[in-house]
């Protein structure tokens, strides 16, 4: 009997080393691996989700859906989440929408398609009159992850019926306002919102290589960012903003807090500020209250004003930094606002002499704030050679009519005047982690070339 088990055994024991020498190991990394909690697809959602929204699968939203604290919604990639009415997603957990650049995901409202038409009348196009609430995360959201994700026609009002009031009462597309958490924005598409197409009220960011289109109807930035945000606002594409491109400002910062501080460079941001009426308001980076950081490397192009530095309530001065800005112009008002001034737009700008133009234009004695009027040979000049872009302007176009991307290529031409001057010597803020799910998957430093495209491919990859 006991040599009977020893010849099982050894038989035993040799099919399995046969086995293994059979197995490829690697091929391991193939292994399906099953996702938590699957979402069906099968039916409208409603009420509370969370686990795994399954790559390629299309989501209809038919109320108001919400992620609990403690809880995640993961979405794979190539995932289209609908948004049949004016409902939103309150993220009170964490949610980590994981796009591909081959797969991207999207948050829409179904049977829209967006308009590229300069002539297009905006009181009644449907991106500026938000057709579902948007993404608004609850002071207990400790992460908000965003990538290779597109978000369109977002900012609906909230209905007064709406439970998303209990996170905030006003909609944004995307909104994040948990001074201790972490939001990524990257790689990624919004196109449309009434106001801000996201709004951060505190936390740590970094906002990479996305492209924003034609957002606010009368009033709103491509990233307005408040509370003690910190962190990189870098090679992201604007175009058409109602106000700004990324405004920044230390309003509402909780006691304790440090105060907002955000580096903002390699930008490229082009015809922002004509649908805010406002006077003084609109253009392209503006500080605000309180708030320091950096700017540079950024391309201006016909935007209502240059880099605003506010002077009441002050920015953080002590802390603000900037220069290499790039700023072309048709236009004799904007080339008279390069440098905003105190009567128009209670900004205390210093002109640097890295800046192009070089402000040797400027009139002697002129001091920051003062009202000036440039030289007519400004319009027109330092053209930055897009591969195709509005400049200089099309005839027959206003400045307030290229709010979309359409068919242009923002990149450079390699003769571009924009090619190797930039400034590379600072380092991201980095205040996100890197990681390729619960974090940053790159934060870009900065690049030799003026704007969000860079001649080696290195920047935006829209």
């Amino acid at each position: 009997m006991k040599k009977l088990f020893f010849v099982l055994n050894c038989l035993l024991i040799g099919a399995m080393f046969w086995s293994c020498q059979k197995t490829d190991h690697k091929e391991l990394w193939k292994a399906i691996i099953v996702p938590a909690s699957p979402v069906s697809d099968s039916a409208p959602l409603c009420g509370t989700i969370k686990g795994t929204m399954l790559a390629g699968k299309t989501y209809t939203i038919g109320c108001d859906v919400f992620i609990n604290q403690g809880d995640t919604l993961t979405i794979q990639e190539g995932v289209t989440v609908n948004f049949t009415g004016k409902y939103g997603l309150g993220v009170k957990g964490s949610l980590i929408c994981l796009g591909t650049k081959d797969h991207p995901n999207r948050f829409t409202f179904p049977g829209l398609t967006k308009t590229d038409d300069p002539f297009a009348d905006p009181n009644k196009d449907p991106a500026l009159a938000g057709q579902w609430i948007g993404i608004i995360g609850a002071t207990t959201c400790p992460m908000m992850i965003l990538k290779w994700t597109h978000i369109e026609f977002g900012g609906a009002a909230i209905p007064s019926t709406s439970a998303i009031k209990s996170i905030f009462t006003s909609p944004y597309p995307v909104f994040f306002q948990n001074p201790g958490g972490l939001f990524v924005l990257e790689d990624s598409w919004i196109y449309g919102s009434v106001d801000d197409p996201f709004r951060i009220l505190g936390g740590k960011i970094a906002i990479m290589r996305n492209t924003f289109e034609k957002c606010g109807y009368v009033g709103g930035e491509a990233m307005n960012a408040k509370s003690g945000t910190i962190g990189d606002f870098a090679y992201n594409l604007c175009v058409g903003m109602a106000t700004n491109g990324p405004k920044l400002s230390n309003s509402g910062a909780p006691v304790g807090v440090p105060g907002s501080n955000v580096r903002m460079y390699n930008n490229t941001i082009v015809n922002c500020g004509y649908r805010r009426a406002a006077a003084g308001r609109g253009g392209s980076i503006d500080f605000e209250e309180g708030a320091g950081g950096m700017a540079y490397n950024n391309l201006i192009v016909n935007c209502k004003f240059g880099v605003r530095v506010v002077q009441n309530p002050i920015a953080d001065t002590a802390n603000l930094r900037y220069g290499y800005n790039f700023t072309y112009t048709d236009s004799q008002s904007v080339a008279n606002n390069i440098y905003p001034s105190m009567a128009v737009s209670v900004c205390i700008t210093r002109p640097m002499p890295t800046d192009i133009p070089n402000p040797s234009f400027l009139p002697a004695g002129w001091n920051p704030g003062d009202v000036y009027t440039a030289p007519a040979s400004l319009l027109g000049a330092n053209n930055p050679q897009f591969i195709n872009g509005p400049v200089p302007l099309p005839a027959g176009y206003q400045l307030r009519m290229v709010a979309t991307v359409g068919s242009y290529n923002f990149r450079l031409k390699t003769t571009s005047p924009c090619v190797g001057i930039g400034y590379t010597g600072f380092v991201p803020r980095g205040d996100v982690p890197i990681d390729p799910v619960r974090g940053a998957t790159e934060i870009t430093p900065p690049g030799k070339d003026i704007g969000a495209f860079q001649i080696n491919g290195v920047g935006n990859q829209h």
